[in-house]
């Protein structure tokens, strides 16, 4: 059996509490990405080596003068009575940085799960070189620069990328009790798992593109569940074929994920292609087949 060539890429963050929080830089650049209508904060931990990037909307969130917040009480409560709950979002990201995996997470705005995301990530034997967060309405997108505290590289083992997935999701479920019931694994974390669960044969969707001479990109949509990507990345190596980059996205209750992937330095013919969306087809939708019978 081959193995996938997983290309899956700062100092020790010791654990954090509230009171880690401790200056303000708000004179800092605006990022590109932050919209005209949000203010942007920046925390830092200078004992720690790390800075995290808080950006909130105006009317919820400003930097005083003495570094502490201050709360807009009108706007703050509707929020809290908007019974809106947002489509919770994992992404990791082995392509976009080089020496880093980068995890994003978008759901509501609980900074307590920021902090303690942090430590369950260290608890992994992982370091969180840098992270930003920028807060749109109800809505919170966290992302996180993760490399490996032994080596100090990007995460290249798919059962870690997979833990890595599952914790992120557990502490999503036990500070957004909420959502519960959006994502597949509430079944399995959850206080309360979802009422209608996804016709796997249904939500399973494979192709494969071309995306240069060199790779093919390979795109896979499917009812998540724990463990799916490890599945996956073996039924990929099962044919031979490398895995060299990855973006692997949890949106509710499906699994959306995307793969770069080549055979012997090159990108996959028509043949293999179909070979391989074949037997991610059979096996993906048929999650209680033992996939190592065939």
């Amino acid at each position: 059996m081959a193995y996938a060539n997983t290309l899956f890429s700062s100092s020790s963050l010791n654990p954090i509490n509230r009171s880690s929080l401790s200056t303000f830089d708000s004179t800092a650049q605006i990022p590109p990405h932050v919209s005209s209508n949000s203010s942007w904060i920046r925390l830092n931990f200078p004992s720690r080596g790390m800075a995290i990037n808080l950006s909130r909307n105006k009317s919820i969130w400003c930097a005083s003068t003495n570094g502490a917040s201050s709360v807009d009480s009108t706007s703050l409560k509707s929020e809290l009575d908007d019974d809106y709950v947002p489509m919770p979002i994992v992404l990791i990201d082995q392509d976009s940085d080089s020496d880093a995996t980068i995890v994003q997470l978008s759901f509501g705005d609980r900074l307590g799960a920021l902090l303690d995301t942090i430590k369950s990530l260290k608890d992994l034997g992982l370091d969180v070189s840098k992270g930003t967060v920028v807060t749109e309405g109800s809505v919170k997108q966290t992302k996180f620069f993760i490399t490996r505290l032994d080596t100090g590289r990007k995460v290249e083992d798919p059962d870690m990328l997979e833990r890595i997935r599952l914790t992120i999701i557990n502490n999503l479920l036990k500070y957004h009790p909420e959502s519960s019931e959006q994502l597949a694994m509430g079944e399995a974390f959850g206080i309360k798992a979802p009422e209608k669960k996804l016709d796997v044969n249904i939500a399973t969707h494979v192709h494969v593109k071309e995306d240069g001479p060199k790779r093919s990109l390979l795109c896979i949509e499917t009812a998540d569940r724990p463990g799916l990507l490890v599945e996956i990345i073996k039924i990929i190596a099962d044919v031979n074929i490398d895995v060299e980059s990855a973006e692997i996205e949890t949106e509710g209750l499906v699994a959306k994920d995307k793969f770069h992937v080549s055979y012997r330095g090159a990108a996959l013919n028509s043949s293999l292609s179909q070979v391989l969306v074949n037997c991610l087809r059979y096996y993906l939708r048929r999650p209680e087949t033992d996939i190592d019978s065939y």
